[in-house]
């Protein structure tokens, strides 16, 4: 049977940290977007709110529906031991380069901040948790290294700014072609 709290307790915050994948669903005026996402990309700052670390890639949807003031939900599913899936109901808030928390958060996660594009705060105001027993269980092999790499080569050239003003997804959704 399913839980929901308000903040994460203890054992909740274990569990994340044991994940080696998860998922962003955020969603504003527009199309619901759902990501898969690992590396060591999520720290917990408290019981209400976690960072994560935003690598550049394709699309910037998460932005975007922050940016329009949109939910977002983050899911974590155990494939390894005890079955249970865990959804944690949120806002977030973008933090750029330019924000003079950037680099004392990036630094929490050991990595070089030229390589990344924006770090999410998520204020946590819900947490459900369920079974999770049709969840299969799979074992974890390795990190893929190619994003990391990618990002680091683009920073190093210095084209790696270009690359993420290039790739914007629309914030203004009241103006899109539907």
């Amino acid at each position: 049977m399913g839980k929901q709290y308000r903040k994460l307790t203890s054992k909740n915050q274990e569990f994340i940290k044991q994940q080696k994948l998860f998922f962003i669903a955020s969603a504003s005026d527009a199309e619901v977007n759902l990501s898969p996402k690992g590396y060591d990309s999520l720290r917990i700052l408290n019981e209400s709110a976690l960072l994560y670390l935003d690598y550049p890639g394709s699309g910037n949807r998460t932005a975007r529906d922050i940016a329009n003031d949109g939910e977002i939900t983050l899911m974590f599913n155990a494939f390894e031991g005890s079955p249970q899936i865990m959804r944690l109901f949120c806002k977030g808030t973008i933090i750029k380069k330019t924000d003079p928390s950037f680099i004392d958060y990036v630094e929490q996660f050991g990595v070089n901040e030229a390589a990344v594009r924006q770090l999410f705060k998520f204020d946590i105001y819900a947490v459900e948790t369920s079974c999770g027993e049709a969840v299969p269980v799979m074992h974890f092999d390795h990190e893929r290294k190619s994003l990391k790499n990618w990002a680091k080569k683009l920073a190093q050239s210095g084209r790696l700014q270009e690359y993420i003003d290039d790739h914007k997804v629309p914030i203004d959704l009241k103006n899109l072609d539907r």
